[in-house]
């Protein structure tokens, strides 16, 4: 098949709208299950990019949670510790590598996540779609699927759940086009391979990266590849934890990520692990309660009763001072990527902040050594990676 017909484009009034190849190619993906839309299929496509990139670079299990087409989380299938497990809400057994890649990417950042589409470079399993189940999610894109996999999964959305099939070993051809208000624009693909090689060139003081820090930079970068630009991405632990994206000023970017990764941090102190939820409060009304409950708006809910809809007792406040000693605590050696060059030294400034100690940006800008002299400021150690990562 090299036509799929579609319900409508990005908004219901724009009809009608299609996928196709040309030249008698056929589509590199099969539907399985429920009937995709224009959104879908760009995520889709995005998506999968990203993780096949990831599986490659880290040789890892990766996953990613996409919405609007960016990101909003990416991980590899490392381990989930006990505070993941219990922040993630999956104490209740073991997981594979390629469900604890999904589970990563999908608590880089719940809220942003409910009603994404996922991508996972390798086989669906079973544990990964018992996950899935119980999470709000337009679809997903893997390359296979387990036979009892796809069974738990097509009883999704009363039935309805979109599934993906992937071929992997389909490669597109290396000039891309698109139109905009009828003109037709056309490029070469962005097929430039990101590896440990682009974070040779470091021009701080500090030159150490551990092999984590690496790798985390390897999923930053990656993952700002397939993001909206502006974008920056802040990453520990085998994942994202914070990305900004689409913004017009690159520190609104570094601003933005970073209160993600913060809120990220912030959700693995014992006052929100431990937060008293009632028995029947489902995993989106728990990531709304504990977004407020960080959040500055907490006290003012206090002086209603609307906490008792999720809360068996009034939990205490997380206080200002409270949250800033648990952000302060810890040594978090985060890494940053940037999809391209800083301009001013307030980047650095700010994702001090969140615990960065690793960064990798394009390097260019006629403020470099203002950016340099920042970073050598707090030790941090720099790599210029001479390559700019726009996606638009």
């Amino acid at each position: 098949m090299n036509e799929l017909e579609l319900k409508y484009g990005c908004n219901p009034n724009q009809k009608p709208a299609k996928v196709f190849m040309t030249e008698g190619q056929e589509l590199p993906f099969t539907v399985l299950n429920g009937k995709p839309g224009y959104i879908n299929l760009l995520d889709a496509m995005n998506s999968w990019q990203l993780v096949r990139e990831l599986r490659a670079a880290t040789g890892l299990p990766a996953a990613a949670s996409f919405k609007h087409v960016s990101p909003a989380g990416a991980a590899v299938g490392l381990p989930l510790s006990d505070t993941l497990k219990k922040m993630y809400f999956v104490e209740d057994k073991d997981y594979s590598p390629m469900a604890c890649a999904y589970i990563r990417a999908r608590g880089a950042d719940r809220m942003s996540s409910y009603g994404d589409f996922t991508a996972l470079s390798d086989e669906c399993d079973v544990q990964t779609a018992e996950f899935l189940k119980h999470e709000v999610s337009d679809g997903v894109i893997a390359p296979s699927y387990s036979a009892e996999a796809l069974a738990i999964l097509k009883t999704k959305r009363k039935g309805n759940y979109l599934i993906i099939q992937m071929d992997p070993a389909y490669e597109p051809a290396p000039i891309e086009t698109k139109q905009v208000f009828g003109v037709t624009f056309s490029q070469k693909r962005n097929d430039v391979t990101i590896t440990e090689d682009c974070l040779t060139d470091i021009p701080t003081q500090a030159k150490d990266f551990p092999e984590a820090a690496k790798r985390d930079l390897l999923i930053a970068l990656i993952t700002l590849k397939y993001t909206q630009s502006n974008s920056v991405c802040y990453t520990y632990d085998g994942q994202a934890i914070g990305i900004g994206a689409g913004q017009q000023s690159r520190v609104h970017c570094t601003r933005l990520a970073g209160g993600k990764a913060d809120h990220w941090f912030l959700r693995q102190a014992p006052q929100v692990l431990n937060l008293p939820f009632k028995a029947d409060v489902r995993r989106p009304d728990r990531d709304n309660a504990i977004d407020v409950y960080i959040g500055d708006e907490w006290e003012d809910l206090l002086e209603t009763d609307d906490w008792k809809r999720v809360f068996t007792e009034k939990p205490p406040v997380f206080t200002r001072e409270e949250k800033r000693a648990w952000l302060a605590k810890a040594e978090h050696d985060v890494c940053l990527g940037s999809d391209a060059f800083f301009p001013f030294g307030d980047n650095i400034e700010r994702a001090k902040k969140s615990g960065v100690k690793y960064v990798a940006q394009t390097g260019g800008s006629i403020r470099d050594d203002n950016v340099i002299e920042t970073a050598d400021k707090y030790g941090m150690t720099m790599a210029m990676t001479h390559i700019r990562l726009f996606h638009h």
